[in-house]
């Protein structure tokens, strides 16, 4: 069976605009949890929501974008579902509610990565409901989710998209949380196709990349200088 596929376009393809700040529901987590508990008791449903796992192409690795709050902590976008609500279409909503794109945009959302559920209204979440547990009273799912090969964010200036490579996410929990400390594995099914990479020596610094580009050129004699803050090359001798 063939594995599925995502490709990642480079982060110089995106840009990123802030816009008004956005003023929380909730000041922090634990109030979040306190309103989750009074609406199961209200409404005795469980809260079902869905977040969404974007990648982009820097440095030849793959890097994560995921939103982080003043307070330190970092989350997925995405949200929670409205009564009846599918949950692709809960995703884009949230996506272009929460980093100001145009409806119209097609957000390509591939397979369910992992599914997590919350026990009781608490900070621990699990990738799997405890077998003594009835009752859940969260479920969240993860999407892969296509970016555009360009797009323009408007992120509110209280928060930051940020876009971390994988090695510094995985494993580490205590940082990032759980959820986003296991993408690395959950991405590890995927094909990942770079999509759109620059040469090689765009990548590098520019006295690297000017070395480089004389070797490519095949000019036998030329030095390198730095000074007065430019770089400059002085070629003795060119190839016949």
């Amino acid at each position: 069976m063939a594995a599925p596929e995502v490709n990642l376009h480079p982060l110089s393809n995106y840009r990123f605009k802030d816009k008004e700040p956005h003023h929380a529901k909730h000041r922090t987590i634990q109030d979040r949890l306190d309103a989750m508990k009074l609406k199961y008791h209200r409404d005795r449903i469980m809260r079902t929501s869905v977040e969404a796992v974007m990648l982009v192409e820097e440095h030849r690795h793959p890097h994560l974008l995921f939103l982080r709050f003043q307070d330190g902590s970092a989350r997925l976008p995405g949200g929670r579902l409205r009564p009846g609500e599918n949950e692709k279409a809960c995703l884009k909503r949230k996506l272009c509610s929460q980093l100001g794109v145009s409806p119209t945009v097609d957000w390509q959302i591939g397979d369910c990565m992992g599914v997590w559920w919350r026990p009781n209204f608490e900070r621990e979440i699990y990738p799997y409901c405890p077998p003594h547990i009835t009752k859940p009273k969260e479920q969240k799912k993860i999407f892969v989710v296509q970016l555009p090969e360009r797009q323009c964010f408007h992120v509110p200036r209280n928060i930051t998209l940020a876009a971390v490579p994988l090695f510094d996410i995985h494993d580490n929990s205590a940082k990032y949380g759980r959820i986003i400390a296991t993408v690395p594995v959950l991405l590890s099914r995927f094909k990942i196709n770079k999509v759109g990479n620059p040469p090689l020596f765009a990548t590098m610094p520019l006295g690297i990349a000017i070395k480089y580009l004389i070797k490519w050129l095949e000019i036998p004699k030329a030095e390198v200088f730095f000074e007065f803050g430019l770089w400059s090359i002085h070629i003795v001798s060119l190839p016949p």
